[in-house]
């Protein structure tokens, strides 16, 4: 428990400086911005280690060209700590993070996709134009094909709007599997490894059937309820 308040006063106490750093460092070119959002993921998994004891082991390979990664999203830990695993990440955001007052504005200067479920045919053009932009850059895109944060242990469907982001951009799919729910996803967090399993990249093509059920067979291969 005192890790947890420790490291909850620290850590938010702290984003309060990056995210104002980073508004003020919009203003330069996106190589010294960069040092914000950067600053900011690796500050976090500082935090988590020093303060939590939660260590962070990476198996298997991130591959040298474009690909989608397709994470398994059960707390916020992998969605801060982005930026520190990949060399500036693409990721597909749904719409209310960017309602977030200043962490809206250095999200979409970064580079981001917005997810809007809502808006219809519009919405879904306009995210898949941001996507092809940005792949045709080299950068990672990252999504997390469940939608939301599930708890360890569950394993359900993959958002549909993923196997038409694949079909679209015609890009390999990395998955990466993550056990972070049982030691961050409470309240008083707990020490431990934070594992991300990098799988073997699945080629572009695939029938819809074929890709949803690899994907979702790899990202859940360290779900276990026990």
């Amino acid at each position: 428990m005192i890790r947890s308040l420790v490291f909850y006063i620290v850590f938010y106490g702290g984003t309060v400086f990056f995210v104002l750093g980073s508004v003020a460092l919009m203003l330069l070119p996106r190589r010294v911005f960069r040092i914000g959002p950067d600053g900011w993921s690796r500050f976090h998994r500082r935090c988590a280690r020093m303060l939590l004891g939660q260590r962070v082991v990476v198996e298997g390979d991130l591959p040298d060209y474009p690909v989608i990664y397709a994470i398994k999203h059960e707390s916020f830990f992998e969605a801060i700590d982005l930026a520190a695993t990949f060399d500036h990440p693409v990721v597909f955001a749904k719409e209310e993070l960017y309602r977030i007052p200043l962490w809206g504005w250095v999200a979409r200067h970064y580079g981001s996709v917005m997810v809007a479920r809502s808006e219809g045919a519009s919405a879904l053009r306009a995210m898949l134009t941001d996507a092809r932009r940005f792949a045709e850059t080299g950068r990672p895109l990252v999504i997390f094909p469940e939608g939301t944060r599930v708890p360890h242990g569950t394993r359900p469907k993959l958002q549909s709007g993923f196997a038409g982001i694949y079909k679209m951009l015609g890009l390999p799919v990395v998955p990466v599997a993550v056990n972070t729910g049982p030691l961050y996803h409470r309240r008083w967090k707990l020490p431990g490894t934070i594992t991300y399993r990098f799988g073997e990249a699945i080629p572009a093509g695939l029938p819809r059937e074929e890709i949803e059920a690899r994907v979702h067979a790899a990202i859940n291969v360290m779900n276990s309820s026990d």
